[in-house]
Parts: C-alpha cells; structure tokens; sequence
C-alpha cells in the first residue's frame, strides 16, 4: 500500500465515528512502540506467567483452597495475565509496522514523524506522532484531534484544534524523520 494511502486511510479511519468498534481496520504503530509490546507479551509469557502458576501450585498445596486467599490471588493473576496475553496477541497481529527511520524524507507531517510546533504563546513543543498503543511523554497519537490535524501538514502550516477550553491554533514549525 503507497504511504499517501496509508496516510490517507489513517486520517479517514481515525474520524470514523466508530473507529473503536472497527476491527478488520489497520492500526499503525512504530517499529519501537511494536517491540516493546512484543517484549511486554514475552515477558509475560515466558517469565511471568511461569512464576504465578508456581506460586498458585505452592498455594494449592496448602490444602483448602476454598478459603485460601493466596491461591485466589494466585488464580486471579493468572486471569489478568492471561487476558493481557490475549489482547497483546490480537494487537501484534493486527498493527501496520511502520519504521519512521526508513520513511522517505518529506516536509509533510506523516505517522511516525517527529514534529515541532508553536502555540499561540509563542511556546514551542515537540511530538512524535504514533499509535494509541505508545503513548508517552512527547508523543501524540495520530487518532487525538491534534495529531489527526498536522497529518499532512507542512513546516509554516497552520492547525486550529478545539480544546475543551476554547480552539488553539498551532504552527508547524520543524518537521524530523528519526
């Protein structure tokens, strides 16, 4: 699929108004964000699951489990990780890696960038734009108002956002591919 497509998808498909109830619809993440989410799913496969069914199995030797509160806890970590295990699967199968390292170098504003831009108080921040699965300091999803506005978007273009406090507007002032 040629990127602008992508791109252009992502934009469609974040302002669908059922977005979240969509399942046959690609979701993009970073090559970072996908491998700490695979870390994430080995890790809990392979080193925490592992040590909770020891500790249900020690607490299950203790005799009556009807009133055995480690081994209720035990059972009710197991569920939790199992369900997280589930969920970590179906979202690695699903996402559209994209690597912004290996992106054509481009002026735009795409998924995966690293933009930097100004308020209307002169304050300048800087962004990456990825997927709803990496969040963090100094990244914004492409699905949030802001991010789906500077899709596409051009070093000196504008962006008006509405904010619960009143519509902000945003100057694109540098735009990185690292």
């Amino acid at each position: 699929m040629p990127w602008v497509t992508a791109v252009d998808t992502a934009r469609k498909v974040a302002s669908t108004p059922r977005f979240g109830q969509l399942e046959c619809v690609k979701k993009y993440i970073t090559l970072n964000g996908f491998e700490r989410l695979r870390e994430e799913f080995r890790r809990l496969l392979h080193e925490e699951r592992p040590r909770v069914t020891h500790e249900v199995t020690v607490a299950a030797a203790h005799g009556d489990r009807s009133e055995n509160y480690e081994y209720k806890l035990g059972k009710k970590k197991l569920r939790e990780i199992d369900a997280r295990l589930h969920r970590l699967q179906k979202q690695l199968e699903s996402f559209e890696v994209v690597d912004p390292a290996k992106r054509p170098r481009t002026d735009r504003v795409f998924f995966g960038a690293t933009v930097t831009i100004e308020d209307e108080d002169g304050e300048y921040t800087k962004y990456q734009i990825v997927g709803s699965e990496e969040l963090g300091p100094g990244c914004i999803s492409y699905e949030a108002p802001l991010g789906k506005a500077l899709l596409g978007k051009r070093e000196g273009d504008s962006v008006r956002v509405r904010r619960p406090a009143g519509e902000v507007e945003y100057t694109v002032v540098k735009v990185e591919w690292k």
